[in-house]
């Protein structure tokens, strides 16, 4: 047998396994936690006015195809993330067919209980936000571009969320989000193995601090957009 063919099986045997597919969905996981936080951090631009936020998306959008690389990558990473707890999921149904006449959830947070539902709400989430400000076909007259043909990231996030259906729908899948990252971020430390009681409630912490600040900045650019803050 190959090196190339032994690295393959190796792969294969890592990824049918549930330790496998765990420590998949916590590094897929990290990869998207620091993706929403650099993503909301550009966004809160916003409140520096015009000029600051389209020339941070003029910046992006002169990366050309480095950017849709980029792009490429976190669609790939979402995919793998939701694939491997989809598979893990099902795995854990298969280990107890008949279920539990009782449940108890004395150990288990609702957010823990919801991943499953949740991921799939936000996998819709993004095809949707794709829809809305990536492409515009989800904007009131498409995307507006700025003289020098930039486009016109401001304007285009005040008339998308000017509609306040639009804006609903944002606020309910920050909800959303933050009930995934609550449970998930700390989980993602302790699929790796970084689970000593020592540290585990600290690592809970900054999973609880992280998700309000992540739902809280995100949840406030629609609430500026239609409280007139921000026009």
């Amino acid at each position: 047998m190959s090196a190339a063919a032994a690295t393959w099986e190796r792969t294969i045997r890592f990824w049918e396994a549930s330790v496998g597919k765990k420590v998949v969905m916590a590094v897929t996981g990290a990869i998207l936690f620091l993706f929403v936080i650099g993503h909301m951090l550009g966004n809160l631009q916003i409140y520096l006015g015009p000029e600051q936020l389209n020339a941070y998306g003029a910046k992006l959008h002169d990366l050309g195809p480095l950017l849709w690389a980029i792009r490429g990558f976190l669609l790939l990473t979402v995919a793998l993330h939701i694939t491997a707890a989809a598979q893990l999921w099902w795995m854990n149904r298969a280990a107890r067919p008949t279920g539990y006449i009782r449940q108890s959830w004395v150990q288990a947070s609702f957010a823990s209980r919801t991943m499953i539902v949740s991921g799939p709400l936000l996998a819709g989430f993004i095809i949707y936000h794709l829809l809305h400000f990536t492409t515009g076909d989800f904007l009131s007259g498409g995307l507006a571009y700025t003289a020098d043909g930039h486009i016109d990231v401001y304007a285009n996030v005040v008339n998308g969320f000017s509609y306040w259906p639009a804006s609903v729908v944002y606020i309910l899948s920050m909800i959303v989000l933050g009930y995934h990252l609550s449970h998930g971020v700390w989980s993602m430390f302790q699929s790796v193995g970084l689970n000593h009681p020592r540290y585990m409630p600290w690592i809970r912490r900054f999973a609880t601090a992280a998700t309000v600040i992540i739902v809280a900045g995100n949840i406030s650019i629609p609430v500026a957009v239609l409280a007139g803050i921000v026009r």
